[in-house]
C-alpha cells in the first residue's frame, strides 16, 4: 500500500531505551512504502518532547522507559499531542497494566514477540481506524483481561453472526479457507468476506488474533485448538 498524493505516508515515532531494538523497528518500517519514521527517543521525557515537536500519527512506546512510568508518559503524550495514537510495545502482558493503559485510550498493546507483518498491520490500523484497539498478548493474559472486565459471561454472544462464528470456529481448528468453504458449502470468496467481517468486528489483525479474541469473548470454544496459520 504505497503512499499517494491523496494518502501521505503514516508518520511513526519509535520510543525504546534499547538502541538495537529501535534500529530493528526502524529498518522494518522504513522498508514499507506507506510508513515513515520521523524520530526516535530513548527516555520518557525525550519521548514527550519528540511527540510534541513532530506530532506523529503513531508512536510505538516501550512500556518501561527511564524517566517516568508508562502511565505518566502516556498521559503527557495525550496532553501535548492529542491526535497522536499510542501503541505500547512490551515484554510482559500484565492485565492490570493493560487495563490502565486502555483506560488512557492507547490504541494498542503488543508483545515484542509479534512478527513484522503484525506490527505493520497494527500501525496501519491504528492510524486509520480511530475506534480500534489492538491487544496482542498471551492467551492466559488476554483471558484474565477479558473475564475481569466483561460485564457478563455472555458478553460476546451478539458480536458475530451465526455463520461468522462457524467460520471462526473452523479457523480455530487450523483449517484453510478452501477447507472451511468445503465444510460449510460456501465459496472461498464468501469465506474471505466472513473473515474480513470477523477481523473488523473483533479488531483483529491476524487469524490467530481473531481466534484468541473469539475465545476470550466466548464467541467460540477453546476446545481442540491446534496452532492457527496467520
Amino acid at each position: 500500500m504505497p503512499p499517494s498524493e491523496d494518502r501521505p505516508p503514516i508518520r511513526v515515532a519509535i520510543v525504546d531505551d534499547h538502541s538495537l531494538f529501535r534500529d530493528g523497528i526502524r529498518q522494518i518500517l522504513q522498508a514499507v512504502p506507506d510508513l515513515e519514521v520521523i524520530g526516535e527517543a530513548g527516555t520518557a521525557p525525550a519521548a514527550v518532547a519528540l511527540v510534541e515537536a513532530t506530532r506523529p500519527d503513531v508512536v510505538l512506546l516501550d512500556v518501561e522507559l527511564p524517566g517516568a512510568s508508562v502511565i505518566t508518559t502516556v498521559d503527557r503524550i495525550n496532553a501535548v499531542a492529542g491526535t497522536t495514537r499510542v501503541v505500547i510495545l512490551s515484554m510482559s502482558d500484565d492485565p492490570d497494566v493493560i487495563r490502565q493503559l486502555i483506560d488512557r485510550k492507547v490504541h494498542g498493546y503488543l508483545l515484542k514477540s509479534v512478527n513484522w507483518h503484525e506490527l505493520v498491520a497494527v500501525v496501519r490500523a491504528t492510524a486509520t481506524a480511530l475506534e480500534r484497539v489492538t491487544i496482542s498478548v498471551s492467551r492466559k493474559s488476554l483471558h484474565r483481561f477479558m473475564t475481569e472486565t466483561a460485564p457478563s459471561p455472555a458478553a460476546g454472544e451478539g458480536i458475530l453472526s451465526a455463520r461468522e462464528r462457524e467460520v471462526l470456529q473452523l479457523t480455530a481448528q487450523a483449517l484453510g479457507n478452501a477447507q472451511i468453504a468445503s465444510r460449510l458449502e460456501l465459496t472461498e470468496a464468501t469465506v474471505k468476506r466472513h473473515l474480513r467481517n470477523i477481523f473488523a468486528k473483533l479488531g483483529a489483525v491476524s487469524r490467530i488474533d481473531a481466534v484468541n479474541r473469539g475465545v476470550a469473548l466466548r464467541v467460540i470454544s477453546a476446545a481442540h485448538q491446534p496452532s492457527v496459520e496467520r
